[in-house]
């Protein structure tokens, strides 16, 4: 892969990944994943997420584990699906829990360009999926990549919040520098596990918590577009 991916800092940041040997053999997988089966997002939204969240506006992290894997879902932010698209049970489960904690109105729709848009990287652990085939890609190179972009986050001077939430995303915490930056962890909010510990755990006012006391703007969770 050549030239720029991102159009922003990004570029500099990962731009030696490419060339890495781990990720020309995940370019050779992807290039014929996507020649014949049915993967989601699709390449040109591959990167919605560092797009939209330029590395130097990073100021929290919500790290997810797989795409969605229906028909029209992943776009690529974490958790995330287009206006159009009905909100999937995890997504709902994020927003009973916003409504809970900071009383947000639930949105109507599932799109969170405006978390994006705020400093809000929502990055999955692994980037692409075939379509109703959880985990079809892990282990293929998604991980060294996204062990990068933490690694490459934990580095800087100007603290971020990660929310990690679920085991994959837990994993990367030996990854961040504790020291200078906030963690914070809970159960998924799939259907699955947001009864053991997701629902009451109030992410969204702790992070906001967190990034006042170190003097910078807090995230309008209330904007999801």
């Amino acid at each position: 892969m050549d030239g720029k991916v991102f159009n922003n800092d990004w570029d500099l940041i990962l731009g030696n990944e490419f060339k890495k040997p781990y990720y020309v053999d995940l370019e050779i997988f992807l290039k014929k994943e996507y020649m014949e089966e049915v993967i989601y997002p699709s390449e040109d939204e591959l990167w919605t997420a560092f797009k939209l969240t330029a590395y130097q506006d990073v100021k929290v992290v919500i790290l997810g584990q797989d795409p969605y894997h229906g028909e029209g879902q992943a776009h690529g932010l974490s958790f995330s699906v287009k206006k159009d698209v009905k909100i999937p049970p995890s997504l709902r489960n994020i927003y009973k829990e916003l409504n809970a904690d900071l009383g947000c109105p639930v949105p109507k729709d599932g799109m969170l360009t405006g978390w994006a848009e705020q400093g809000v990287l929502l990055l999955n652990t692994v980037f692409t999926v075939r379509a109703a085939e959880a985990h079809s890609h892990r282990k293929k190179g998604w991980e060294t990549f996204t062990d990068e972009v933490i690694r490459s986050l934990s580095e800087r001077e100007e603290p971020i919040v990660f929310v990690l939430w679920g085991r994959p995303a837990q994993e990367k915490k030996q990854l961040i520098d504790l020291t200078r930056h906030g963690v914070i962890e809970s159960f998924h909010p799939s259907p699955l596990s947001a009864s053991r510990g997701f629902f009451g755990s109030r992410p969204f006012s702790k992070t906001n918590e967190l990034l006042n006391s170190w003097g910078n703007t807090e995230i309008d969770w209330c904007r999801n577009d």
